[in-house]
């Protein structure tokens, strides 16, 4: 008996390119199984899907091993932030302040 077939998507940001797959998997499937299947690794091989932590619309899942997904799940690969976003506003603040100081000068 043939198993039935639920479509998912997957998705992935990377700093210079992103992609989303369409992927058709069984019932049952679970979330680290459908990443393999989707042939996302052959796209982006820096992405260790073993390990990457992952998330289906927003929603960190903490045992990707065991969570099944569901029709019309949107899996996405997390990856590191480049800059801490609290860095990144203390530096753009002090940058204003300098450049308002110098205007007032």
């Amino acid at each position: 008996m043939v198993k039935p077939v639920i479509d998912v998507e997957v998705v992935y940001a990377a700093v210079d390119r992103q992609m989303l797959l369409k992927v058709a998997v069984p019932v049952g499937t679970t979330l680290r199984a459908a990443l393999a299947e989707s042939g996302i690794a052959e796209q982006f091989p820096e992405l260790d899907l073993a390990t990457c932590p992952v998330g289906i619309f927003g929603k960190v899942i903490a045992d990707p091993e065991n969570r099944q997904v569901q029709a019309g799940d949107r899996i996405e690969i997390y990856r590191a932030l480049l800059a801490d976003p609290k860095e990144v506003r203390r530096l753009r603040a002090a940058k204003a302040a300098a450049q308002a100081k110098a205007r007032d000068q």
